[in-house]
């Protein structure tokens, strides 16, 4: 009884929803027009399919019924933002006259009476050329040279005064933690690699971490608390035979794995506390502050010309593996977050370097929309360079004058992996790079690219 009244009174609530549009409609031509009773129903029915949509029950069980749900709400929303605009009204000076289009000609044998131009007669003489529509090829080569390029000099400083820092934080090291064996100290990022800096505002620094292969093992990332095949442990093995204190690295273990978060804390106290940043900043004509709320080891960099971020990762190279000390952000510790930033790199080069592809450039495009796009922000980096890699799996032209092409085909391509909610990751497919989104971001993102696929322009418009 409880059911069949709930499903009565929604059936009211729908019938008295109809009257109201019914009657809004009936009478907007007469108060609108025609123009604007068209839009009225076009924005009026996409509305009411998101109201059925919200109030009729979901198949929660049903991953096929949420995806064709959620498709159809990016097309309801994608059709109220392209309804047209209507048509401003002619302005008349007699209101009881009929109301022609411009196409419309007189009625025959009636006199029209001349129109009055304010304007001089030169300026009447003057014919303005139309301006010219740009392509979206045209567009996307133009937004590429003027919003992407970095001046050579700003990024030829910042890597200048990053490679004196990581020097200094070698000497450092050195000096201060003899026994712990720490490797060469090398710069990384976008800025090196070119494919997607911006800016010259941010370098990464990786600082190896050699470990002993013979007294350290690799807990694969569907083992651990986890349960994500990102994130790997590194275990300390045969204490039985080879007792704690005979790896440097053993000061680090929590519970037998070596812990990204106690050897980011104690490097982190020697970047806060221990190091002399002024002399250093001195040295190299800069002032240096180490952040010190962060969580990730930062430098901030300020010089009269560039101003820079730098960050310092630990790193373990094991079994082909590059991990990074960036532990998600909870209460789980001990965890090591594979990075395919090197490989992502390599291959897009090599894929370029094969065919005299434009995946690189189609990628600095793609990149700088979504950095500087607070809604696509989170798909900047490995999602867009992993998804151009499966595409050239299937499409093989890739030379420059078919950018916009594979430029529409790469949003077409993110809105698909957005309806599902999975991105698998080039290198392990049992890796979803979309796994740490939320539902609403998804949401928001897929939205927006798919008004974007059938007008790309809307991506290029300064935010």
């Amino acid at each position: 009884t409880m059911e069949f009244t709930r499903r009565r009174g929604k059936r009211q609530e729908d019938y008295g929803l109809g009257s109201v549009l019914d009657l809004l409609l009936a009478n907007a031509r007469l108060v609108l027009g025609v123009t604007g009773a068209a839009v009225l129903a076009i924005a009026t029915l996409a509305v009411k399919r998101l109201i059925d949509r919200a109030t009729s029950p979901r198949d929660e069980g049903d991953p096929k019924a949420e995806q064709k749900t959620l498709e159809e709400s990016w097309q309801d929303l994608a059709l109220i933002k392209a309804t047209p605009k209507p048509l401003k009204k002619q302005r008349r000076e007699d209101l009881s006259e009929p109301l022609l289009s411009p196409a419309q000609p007189p009625t025959p044998g009636e006199a029209r009476e001349p129109r009055v131009c304010s304007a001089p007669p030169e300026a009447a003489r003057v014919e303005s050329s139309p301006p010219r529509c740009l392509t979206l090829q045209e567009k996307l080569l133009s937004h590429y040279s003027s919003q992407l390029a970095v001046p050579e000099a700003q990024a030829s400083l910042a890597l200048q005064l990053a490679k004196g820092i990581c020097t200094q934080l070698q000497n450092f090291l050195q000096s201060k933690c003899p026994e712990l064996p720490f490797g060469r100290l090398f710069l990384s990022g976008p800025l090196l690699d070119g494919l997607s800096a911006l800016a010259a505002d941010h370098v990464h620094v990786m600082l190896p971490v050699v470990l002993n292969t013979a007294l350290w093992s690799l807990i694969p990332g569907e083992d651990t608390v986890v349960r994500n095949p990102q994130y790997w442990m590194i275990k300390r093995t045969d204490l039985e035979y080879f007792p704690r204190g005979c790896s440097p690295w053993d000061r680090f273990i929590v519970g037998r794995y070596l812990s990204s978060n106690a050897l980011n804390e104690t490097l982190h106290k020697m970047l806060v506390a221990s190091i002399n940043w002024p002399a250093i900043g001195s040295l190299l004509g800069s002032i240096i502050h180490p952040v010190v709320a962060s969580q990730e080891l930062k430098l901030e960099v300020k010089h009269d010309q560039v101003n820079l971020s730098i960050t310092l990762f630990p790193v373990v190279e094991m079994e082909d593996k590059v991990l990074l000390a960036a532990p998600p952000e909870g209460l789980v510790e001990n965890l090591w977050l594979e990075s395919f930033y090197r490989a992502e790199v390599s291959k897009v080069k090599e894929l370029d370097g094969r065919d005299s592809g434009a995946r690189q450039r189609c990628l600095r495009i793609l990149n700088g929309i979504c950095k500087s796009h607070p809604t696509l922000h989170k798909l900047s980096g490995s999602p867009l360079t992993h998804v151009v890699l499966h595409l050239s799996a299937t499409s093989l032209d890739w030379a420059e004058e078919s950018l916009a092409d594979r430029f529409q085909q790469v949003l077409e391509e993110l809105v698909g992996y957005l309806e599902t909610g999975v991105l698998p990751s080039y290198f392990n497919h049992k890796i979803n790079l979309f796994c740490e989104l939320l539902e609403e971001e998804i949401d928001e993102m897929g939205f927006l690219l798919y008004r974007a696929i059938c007008e790309p322009e809307l991506l290029l418009k300064e935010k």
